[in-house]
């Protein structure tokens, strides 16, 4: 659109868009941006390419993104390899609002371009579109030298749809970097690969890092495979809580009389959230052994643990013969 076709008082403002002074050029995009003309959709775009300020071109984004008019869409796509950290992550912000499966094949195109910071933005918004298209483009970022990508790579599976067996992803519960192994535990309660319970187990019992330790605790719990008991009961003596909170939750899935003792004597956990969760499997397991434990709770500090531990005294009683007296 030519300048003479606008509101004149757009026009005056898309104008000074041009001016050799940033301090114009602000005032000019602030207001054009305050003003909310869609006929300044194309000049702002051309700042998208041409201004070399971040800040200009940030607002630019930021006013592109309020119209949310899809011409824009493909340069800010383009801005996701921007150099400058608040243009991306705006352009970021704006597309995971924007883009739709109409722009999957834009998106993966830019996945094969080197540009690292388009890559991983690019990863983030497939987890928008879901689309299992993406599958073939994503896979090659598993072996990516870069550890971010490998992580965002394995994040980005979990969103797919329909995939639930991917075994190029399995490697990645080895891998040296503990954030790809965090988020591969995560991925790996999404699947359904053979090989995906007894890799949980072994990050449940063995891996070095803590979150992923706990993480494994909750994609056990997710998957309520009774092949993992074993891994579970040795993982209530983690030595840290938010591990045993996970595994009591996920022994809460899977009742096997085998947890009974560990459940027991979590019970006296120094940490309520352990106490709860203990508490309540206790009450799926309903045994009778459980009730002199779970009565001694009713008198512990933290309310929440009461609550749940004559929840499980109940179901327990419930569940027992009607002869019983206890």
């Amino acid at each position: 659109m030519h300048n003479t076709d606008m509101d004149p008082e757009v026009a005056q403002w898309v104008e000074m868009l041009r001016s050799p002074q940033l301090d114009d050029r602000l005032v000019a995009v602030k207001t054009l941006q305050h003003l909310g003309d869609e006929d300044a959709i194309e000049p702002l775009i051309g700042v998208l390419y041409n201004e070399e300020n971040p800040t200009v071109q940030e607002i630019a984004v930021t006013t592109l993104w309020e119209f949310a008019n899809p011409v824009a869409i493909p340069p800010l796509i383009e801005c996701l390899s921007s150099p400058h950290a608040n243009v991306r992550d705006e352009a970021l912000s704006a597309l995971k609002e924007l883009v739709s499966t109409n722009d999957l094949m834009k998106l993966l195109d830019v996945l094969q371009v080197g540009n690292t910071y388009a890559q991983l933005n690019v990863l983030v918004l497939l987890r928008k579109i879901h689309d299992a298209q993406a599958l073939p483009f994503v896979l090659p970022f598993f072996e990516s030298e870069n550890p971010t990508l490998r992580e965002a790579a394995v994040i980005t599976l979990r969103y797919l749809n329909q995939v639930v067996r991917c075994e190029p992803a399995l490697a990645l519960a080895q891998d040296a970097n503990a954030s790809v192994r965090r988020a591969t535990a995560l991925t790996l309660g999404h699947l359904s690969d053979a090989e995906v319970v007894p890799l949980l187990c072994e990050l449940l019992t063995s891996d070095a890092d803590w979150q992923v330790r706990r993480n494994a605790a909750q994609s056990l719990d997710l998957l309520a495979n009774p092949a993992a008991i074993a891994a579970l009961i040795a993982a209530m003596g983690d030595p840290e809580w938010q591990v045993r909170k996970f595994t009591a939750r996920a022994l809460q899935k899977t009742a096997d009389e085998r947890a009974l003792p560990v459940l027991i004597k979590a019970l006296a956990d120094e940490y309520s959230d352990v106490r709860r969760d203990a508490a309540t499997a206790l009450g799926k397991l309903a045994q009778a052994e459980a009730l002199p434990a779970l009565q001694q709770t009713l008198n512990d500090p933290d309310m929440d643990v009461r609550i749940f531990s004559q929840r499980a005294i109940d179901a327990i009683q419930k569940s027992l013969p009607e002869t019983s007296n206890v």
